[in-house]
């Protein structure tokens, strides 16, 4: 079995770590940054997330779980999306991390995905992170 790969972006937001956390937690501002999907939770450990919108022309309905909850530091949740074409087994999911830490200027934003299955899915993870990050950037800094 292939060693799975982690997809990292990091940037420094110029916003307190309470205003990135309110982009992240905040359903209408958390939609733009992803793309327009429409997200579903109650941002507490355990409970289910869900994305649900359009991405290159077809329907889709992602799921997750959220794992770790810590306001203003840190949000972790798994993911699954059917547009992979894997099975919705556990081993197919990956886990999204945003973890904020007070820096110079701001907040340092890193934003993690587990579990890429190649190189250039870790590639292309990265570049849709790093769009997340720059919207979220946009969003926090208002």
């Amino acid at each position: 079995m292939a060693q799975k790969l982690t997809a990292t972006t990091t940037g420094v937001i110029n916003a307190e770590p309470a205003a990135v956390w309110g982009v992240l937690t905040d359903p209408e501002l958390l939609s733009q940054a992803f793309f327009g999907a429409k997200v579903e939770t109650d941002w507490r450990a355990g409970s289910p997330i869900t994305f649900s919108g359009e991405w290159n022309g077809k329907s889709f309905q992602d799921k997750g779980e959220i794992v770790t909850v810590e306001p203003d530091k840190l949000l972790r949740f798994t993911h699954y999306s059917p547009l992979s074409g894997q099975p919705d087994l556990p081993e197919n999911y990956h886990t999204v991390a945003f973890a904020l830490t007070p820096a110079k200027g701001g907040t340092e934003l890193t934003i993690s995905q587990s579990n890429a299955g190649s190189e250039e899915e870790r590639t292309h993870s990265e570049a849709n992170w790093a769009q997340v990050l720059g919207t979220v950037k946009q969003l926090a800094e208002r």
